[in-house]
């Protein structure tokens, strides 16, 4: 039996994209600075991408699933290497305001542990990467690294992830280099 391998999960909207509110127009697809490069040298380094989503536009009735995949595909379209593709994209497309409550928002670990089932993913090997707590809780729980992007978060996701002991970094590029540092 093959080993299981690491990856790195991804929120998308306000950490590799600029996030203007229920995402879901290709057309309005901005990449965050330095996000193309960091994509690039982690998938050249190896690790698999995948994106995790909370889409509660879905659940507001504002777009349906397939708006959430046509803004993942401009995503890759903008990035300057083929091997910089999504390994899977995972999404939760409920609201507890609208849908009531589920077991795949984030923090939730479903969606985490449906990705390590189809991918093949040590979830302990892996890092969560994201402008909230929400999306670098899943750490705490699965085992993994969590990593926060100020960029875009706010004051209370920053306070979380200091309370969580997460690294938090300025910008993307910054967390892809500390996913690549030799120490790890």
């Amino acid at each position: 039996m093959a080993e299981l391998r690491g990856a790195v999960f991804l929120d998308r909207d306000g950490t590799l994209v600029h996030d203007p509110g229920h995402l879901h127009d290709p057309a309005d697809v901005r990449l965050l600075p330095g996000v193309a490069e960091g994509l690039v040298r982690l998938a050249a380094a190896g690790w698999p991408l995948v994106l995790v989503s909370n889409q509660s536009g879905i659940a507001r009735g504002l777009y349906g699933a397939d708006a959430f995949h046509a803004v993942n595909r401009r995503v890759e379209e903008l990035l300057p290497s083929p091997a910089a593709r999504f390994a899977g994209a995972y999404h939760c497309p409920h609201h507890p305001d609208f849908t009531g409550p589920c077991d795949c928002r984030k923090p939730s670990p479903k969606l985490f542990r449906q990705a390590a089932l189809d991918l093949g993913l040590d979830l302990t090997r892996c890092w969560f990467v994201g402008n909230r707590a929400t999306d670098v809780e899943p750490a705490r729980t699965l085992g993994g690294h969590g990593i926060l992007v100020a960029l875009t978060a706010g004051a209370a996701d920053l306070a979380a992830a200091r309370a969580m002991g997460v690294p938090i970094v300025a910008e993307f590029p910054l967390a892809a280099s500390l996913i690549l540092a030799p120490t790890r």
